[in-house]
């Protein structure tokens, strides 16, 4: 990986980040995956979903956010969303700028000896991990208090 790209390719050239590698503990869980994605386009704040590469061999859900809701510089927001049938998870939020880096954090759930198991890694640069304030194994419970981090962070931050 080269410093300030969180992409890379794997064996076969295929895209990889950070949060794949970092939290590959088995084999995804494409039924929960399934049911997250439905739950999510029913909230106020997701506008699609989509699987990556595709629906035939998800690595990832992909969910899509309301632009409108954010200010004009903002021109992309997702939340990239990987459920292992360990129970482990990846919340990858992102959003995409004009002329800028983008501003992302993210919310784990592995194995990782420097930090808890469930853990953070804070905005604007998902930077060092530390202690998450999502720590549940309940697949809508860690969906739905994301997504309400989402809607506070709109609010505050963007005065939407």
């Amino acid at each position: 990986m080269t410093d300030g790209d969180p992409h890379e390719t794997d064996s076969e050239g295929r895209e990889t980040d950070e949060t794949e590698a970092e939290t590959a503990t088995g084999p995804l869980d494409e039924p929960t995956l399934r049911l997250l994605g439905a739950r999510a386009v029913e909230t106020r704040l997701v506008v699609g979903q989509t699987f990556e590469p595709d629906a035939i061999t998800p690595r990832r859900l992909r969910l899509t956010l309301d632009t409108a809701q954010y200010p004009a510089t903002v021109t992309q927001v997702t939340l990239d969303v990987r459920w292992f049938e360990s129970g482990d998870y990846s919340f990858h939020y992102r959003e995409s700028r004009d002329a800028a880096d983008d501003w992302q954090c993210r919310w784990d759930r592995h194995p990782k000896p420097s930090s808890p198991r469930a853990h953070f890694h804070p905005p604007p640069a998902a930077g060092t991990a530390e202690s998450s304030p999502v720590d549940d194994t309940h697949l809508l419970s860690v969906l739905f208090a994301v997504l309400d981090w989402i809607a506070d962070r709109v609010g505050d931050a963007h005065g939407c």
